[in-house]
């Protein structure tokens, strides 16, 4: 198994000096071989948190214990159940109660959810979603759950903890997200993995005169296409920019910003058309019936493709280099784990499965279960693992910086109420770049500054 790199030697191979400061939005990340990765920096602050100090119970729990969920999806749904009846069979007195809700639907009310009544525990994600919920005083402190998890490295519990240096999650899984391909609709056309944007462009031409879609596109949910700015803005104007816009501190009407949807605007016609009518499952079918010859997304699109010969058709590269002085060492590399509410009805139970949770025991249930994601754990067996898997562990380990995404690397509310509508604008219309950047920043003022 490959040796995760400590602290020390991670930070003086890849982190630039101008994120070695104390700026709250600096993202900090590690090699993940199971290795380390490290979330966001925090808030500039936070609520006192925690529910109380009681730590994790030594012995068997007993009762119910309820835990929402968003993995709706029949593969990661039925990871999250696997999971769960593994847990309650090493705890038989107790049961585990899944309340499974869409997963947009969970994102939008989440934060009446939470000032509701939540369930004991809930899956959530690293990044600037958790810490806003701890400033908000709405989850409960896991600290003490922290105290017995050992095989995580510090990194991933500095993405676990918000700046009142508390942990409020624990990390289960991770996966990438690269452009997906067939390996044998690729053979069949003799076509190569682009290298650079233009390379990209002659593919996707070329696809064009074989019949196929280029690019899969499904924006219907809002989120997906977030991640296509990602890529391009860290192509564009590198790690630290990116960081800077998320965190309100770099002006939307930057020609910057407007050279990134521009650069898109080009791209759009090898696109799938009437994206906004469309999910992310119908595109991924879509290259799963060879109908499109790839798909930008997390590397969860291989839910949508059965196991065995199937899935290991299944390949990716990274997004191409756009700009030869910026390179393609930035990725997007999503933590998600599990939360404890604020006041949990059966707290013992909820920090013992918590505890569970991060074991490799539960960790390998999970990845067996759902193979598009990795587990965090570096007692983890990788033995087990698909070519995807394996190769999604080496494609993050040898990032030198890694984003969460945008609606995890900025506020909650102004990724869900100004860059969902404007992004899905853009896609409308996108000639009107001017207009759609001023309109960005002038709510972006607004948010920020409240």
């Amino acid at each position: 198994m490959t040796r995760p790199m400590s602290e020390a030697e991670y930070l003086a191979r890849i982190v630039p000096p101008s994120a070695r400061g104390v700026d709250r939005r600096t993202l900090l990340r590690g090699a993940l071989g199971v290795g380390a990765l490290l979330g966001t920096g925090g808030l500039a602050a936070c609520g006192s948190g925690g529910t109380s100090s009681t730590g994790v119970p030594s012995g068997q729990v007993k009762g119910t214990v309820t835990l929402g969920s968003n993995q709706s999806d029949a593969v990661p749904k039925a990871a999250v159940q696997a999971s769960m009846d593994a847990f309650s069979k090493a705890n038989s007195g107790v049961t585990v109660k899944i309340n499974t809700v869409d997963h947009n639907t969970f994102q939008e009310n989440i934060n009446n959810y939470l000032q509701g009544s939540p369930d004991d525990v809930f899956t959530w994600f690293a990044g600037y979603r958790m810490q806003f919920f701890a400033q908000k005083d709405l989850i409960g402190d896991v600290s003490d759950v922290w105290k017995s998890i050992t095989g995580m490295s510090d990194a991933l519990k500095k993405a676990s903890t918000a700046p009142d240096g508390k942990q409020y999650f624990v990390p289960s899984t991770y996966y990438p997200w690269a452009i997906f391909y067939r390996k044998s609709v690729f053979a069949k056309h003799g076509y190569q993995a682009p290298k650079t944007l233009d390379e990209l462009k002659t593919l996707g031409a070329q696809m064009q005169k074989d019949g196929l879609v280029p690019i899969a596109f499904g924006d219907k949910d809002g989120w997906p296409a977030m991640g296509t700015f990602d890529q391009l803005n860290l192509r564009i104007n590198g790690y630290d920019f990116h960081v800077a816009l998320m965190g309100g501190k770099e002006s939307w009407t930057d020609p910057k910003v407007k050279k990134v949807f521009d650069t898109w605007a080009g791209l759009l016609p090898l696109h799938q058309p009437d994206s906004l009518g469309r999910t992310w499952q119908e595109a991924a079918q879509s290259l799963q019936q060879g109908k499109s010859g790839m798909y930008l997304l997390g590397a969860f699109v291989a839910q949508q493709f059965p196991k065995g010969a199937e899935q290991d058709d299944l390949d990716f590269f990274t997004f191409p280099e756009v700009d030869s002085a910026i390179g393609t060492d930035a990725i997007e590399a999503p933590i998600d784990g599990y939360m404890m509410s604020k006041r949990p009805k059966n707290e013992a139970a909820a920090k013992k499965l918590l505890q569970f949770i991060s074991t490799p025991a539960a960790q390998n249930i999970a990845v067996k279960a759902d193979p598009s994601v990795i587990a965090t754990n570096d007692g983890a067996d990788q033995s087990g693992y698909t070519a995807l898997q394996k190769k999604s562990v080496e494609f993050v380990k040898s990032a030198k910086s890694i984003a969460q995404f945008m609606d995890r690397d900025t506020r909650p509310d102004f990724a869900s109420t100004v860059m969902i509508p404007a992004i899905q604008d853009f896609i409308k219309n996108p000639k009107d770049i001017d207009g759609l950047t001023s309109k960005i920043e002038a709510q972006k003022k607004s948010i920020f500054t409240a």
